[in-house]
């Protein structure tokens, strides 16, 4: 499971230090792909097949599910690692989520999330509203002991 938040640096060439933690749950391989919320998103290698497999199912006659194969696959890039655990954001992914200097890596249980710090301190503000953390919590109906 990826959890937690991390900031680092994109180095001059676009690489981004992913955190070892993550790296260790990624060895079996993982696609980036662009996000829904103008940022980019690590999926491990089985999760990525699986949605392939689920988008191939819709039917190509509908033009939402002809956006949708090209939002997520032709924005697909396989990750590689470098031997001192860079993962290289091509120009156009860091394009589509305004990534610059300093990114946040963002563990959100099954996946992985690359924001920019801008956009991810927007997201925070979202989160830390006390009505969005009380009707969250209140949808997870889990039992009081």
């Amino acid at each position: 499971m990826f959890l937690g938040q991390f900031e680092h640096n994109l180095d001059n060439k676009g690489r981004l230090m992913m955190p070892a933690r993550f790296r260790e749950l990624l060895e079996t391989g993982a696609y980036l792909t662009q996000g829904f919320d103008n940022n980019l998103t690590v999926l491990t290698a089985a999760s990525f097949e699986a949605m392939y497999r689920a988008v191939n199912e819709m039917s190509l006659t509908d033009p939402r599910t002809r956006l949708l194969r090209r939002l997520l696959f032709s924005n697909a890039v396989r990750v590689e690692f470098d031997k001192t655990g860079r993962v290289l954001i091509p120009p156009f992914l860091r394009d589509a989520a305004n990534l610059r200097e300093t990114v946040m890596v963002i563990g959100v249980g099954d996946s992985i999330e690359i924001w920019s710090k801008e956009a991810w301190a927007a997201q925070e503000a979202q989160i830390q509203d006390p009505d969005f953390k009380m009707d969250g919590f209140a949808a997870l109906n889990l039992p009081v002991h």
